[in-house]
């Protein structure tokens, strides 16, 4: 266990510092960013055709209520937990490269969910929308880290191909 969490923390701070650097911000955590602002925008415009976005900005044509996808709204901190609890854990490669896949597809599918839902909130009530954004979703996006991370594991132990 001991090994597992070390192994986990040095994963974990290496994979937050080499997002923080310039070359990652521009390669891929702004274009990330702008990605997932454009999906959650055209998942809107399929029923409101007041939706536009813009880089990293949804905003509404009509009301003027805007959101802008920041650090630690899209979804990369809780993808490098989840990858570092993954990858620290003794497992086949494959089967790492599987949990990986699932689960952020699940953690960026839960976070599009987040993001229209806290555009349409916000557009009623901005106090609602701030409880809900900074307590609700934070701590269901890292349930779900959680929870997919025990699944996996419970996966890989039933398969018996764990690596020491």
């Amino acid at each position: 266990m001991t090994k597992f969490f070390l192994t986990f923390l040095l994963i974990l701070i290496t994979l937050f510092i080499a997002e923080l650097t310039p070359i990652a911000q521009d390669h891929f955590v702004i274009p990330f960013t702008s990605s997932i602002a454009f999906i959650s925008g055209w998942l809107m415009q399929l029923i409101d055709a007041q939706v536009q976005t813009q880089g990293k900005i949804i905003w509404n044509t009509a009301t003027g209520f805007g959101v802008s996808i920041e650090a630690g709204c899209n979804g990369i901190e809780a993808g490098i937990v989840l990858i570092a609890a993954i990858l620290a854990f003794p497992a086949m490669w494959k089967q790492k490269l599987i949990g990986i896949i699932i689960g952020m597809i699940t953690i960026q599918g839960l976070n599009l969910l987040r993001i229209i839902t806290l555009f349409y909130i916000g557009q009623w009530n901005k106090t609602v929308f701030e409880w809900a954004h900074l307590y609700i979703w934070q701590a269901l996006i890292m349930l779900d880290v959680l929870f997919v991370t025990l699944l996996w594991l419970n996966w890989v132990s039933n398969h018996n191909i764990i690596h020491k």
